[in-house]
């Protein structure tokens, strides 16, 4: 086999379902997740700096008031990908999400490059989320007379017209500490994490429904007046949503969680639609109240919630208090859940020998790939400290979106190749569901700005000398293919045949 063949060949469905059950390593993350507690993932990680942060920032400088256009746009190119999504978790209920579907459809490489796209994704947005909480955890300080100085809550490093700029500030230690706690509770164990991220969940759920159609009571009408600001436009408001497309990044965290999961062929799929329903309603819902009660040019800024209750004055005076606390445990468990989620991409990596092993190892009392957790906390914890909220934004949005443009296109090949294996769930309307996701994944990519592709690129570049460096030389799949060069040799890694 050719080097070019080898960079492009396919792990089978057969033996990533024998790695998920533990046959080859003798040992497996142990089961411990029903269908509420990983819909409440699926929210809780999705229900984060998105609604807390991003909304605010979109409105002021893409979209206006039309950023809940934004949001129910990027919310069908999510819901799009998560229909593909949902065909590959009950076909491959492994750990490792798009990296694991594009191994078993479109080859090592495709692979890698989607697995180091999805740790841009993941692990940035566990450094935008903490960003998000110390925000609001440093204004609810504030209103009790606590005041920290500017000096540690901010990041030394910021975005203007010209590019970066050093700001003089030492960092952002409140967003620094809450990366370490969630990484002390996600090395703790699996289920203690769910247990403490269903109760947030559904406490984070009940007071954004309550204050949301409470806010909108005492909304202005004419602070939508122009829905869409004539300075942004059309091509503004897809801006926004390509921006905002990362506030729904969290729902294909459930598929990362896969293989600590009962019954995954039938739970993953509902929780994976289920988590995307609830999340999108309340978009729209928090999207309206804020730019109803604010002016959406002063929204630019890490709370926005908070900004638009104040502008609502005594009338809404009893939910600022309420919302404050709620953000602030409330945003725990998003980042709780991404880094997880960032955790389970690196064990599902290590294990096919594309990154050291130390990521597949478990810890031998909570069984949690304890390595990799605090790796994944250290390196969050650092970018949260050091870089601002608006360059990761963009930079989140752009790597999932490529991700799932991937997966869509991954359903279509799989469904060619192996129309044989049993599906528990297909996607509906094939082959034009997966079509459109990624037609429209790749159109909102394209509205980003130019700068943002070129760090995706240094990012990709950076990757690929990571590749060619250690998965090269270190990949199972490779092994595997010298092993059935010899013909007494049986390896349970076959190569998919390519039609």
């Amino acid at each position: 086999m050719s080097e070019l063949s080898r960079l492009f060949a396919c792990k089978s469905v057969e033996a990533l379902s024998e790695e998920a059950a533990g046959r080859q390593s003798g040992e497996t993350l142990p089961r411990t997740l029903g269908l509420l507690s990983l819909t409440c993932f699926g929210v809780g990680s999705t229900i984060g700096a998105g609604i807390f942060v991003l909304t605010g920032t979109v409105a002021a400088l893409h979209a206006g008031p039309a950023v809940v256009i934004s949001f129910v746009l990027a919310g069908i190119a999510c819901a799009l990908a998560g229909l593909c999504y949902a065909e590959f978790a009950a076909l491959v209920p492994v750990a490792g999400s798009a990296y694991t579907y594009a191994y078993a459809t479109l080859g090592e490489l495709v692979a890698w490059i989607i697995g180091w796209c999805l740790i841009l994704e993941y692990l940035f947005a566990s450094a935008m989320v903490a960003i998000g909480w110390a925000g609001y955890a440093v204004a609810m300080a504030a209103d009790f007379g606590l005041g920290l100085p500017a000096a540690l809550t901010r990041a030394p490093i910021d975005v203007g017209p010209n590019g970066l700029f050093v700001t003089g500030a030492i960092g952002n230690l409140p967003a620094m500490g809450v990366v370490a706690l969630c990484t002390c509770l996600a090395i703790a164990g699996t289920r203690l994490s769910a247990r403490i991220n269903d109760l947030i969940v559904i406490a984070k759920v009940i007071v954004i429904v309550l204050v949301g159609v409470a806010g909108l009571l005492f909304a202005r009408p004419v602070l939508w007046n122009p829905f869409i600001p004539p300075q942004f436009g059309v091509g503004g408001v897809i801006t926004g949503a390509a921006i905002v497309f990362y506030a729904y990044v969290g729902f294909d965290a459930v598929s990362t969680m896969a293989q600590e999961t009962h019954n995954p062929r039938r739970t993953v799929p509902l929780a994976l639609i289920g988590s995307l329903s609830v999340c999108t309603a309340l978009y729209v819902l928090i999207a309206l109240m804020v730019t109803g009660l604010a002016n959406y040019r002063t929204l630019d800024v890490a709370n926005p919630v908070y900004v638009a209750l104040d502008a609502a004055g005594r009338s809404l005076a009893w939910a600022k208090p309420l919302v404050g606390a709620v953000v602030v445990i409330g945003l725990i468990s998003a980042l709780l859940v991404t880094l997880l989620g960032q955790v389970r991409i690196f064990y599902a990596m290590a294990r096919d020998g594309l990154l050291p092993k130390m990521f597949e190892t478990l810890h031998p009392r909570w069984r949690t790939p304890h390595i990799g957790t605090l790796v994944t906390g250290v390196t969050a914890a650092i970018v949260a400290g050091i870089f601002p909220l608006n360059l990761l934004g963009e930079l989140i949005s752009i790597g999932t979106l490529l991700a799932f443009a991937i997966v869509c296109m991954g359903v279509i090949l799989l469904r060619r190749r192996r129309p044989d294996l049993p599906r528990s769930f297909r996607v509906p309307l094939y082959p034009w569901t997966p079509l459109a996701g990624m037609v429209v994944c790749l159109a909102l990519m394209a509205s980003l700005p130019a700068d943002t592709w070129i760090r995706l690129a240094v990012w990709l570049g950076l990757g690929l000398v990571v590749y060619a460096i250690h998965g090269v030389r270190h990949s199972t799949l490779r092994r595997s293919q010298r092993d059935q060069d010899r013909p007494q040799t049986r390896s349970p890694h076959q190569i998919e045949p390519r039609s």
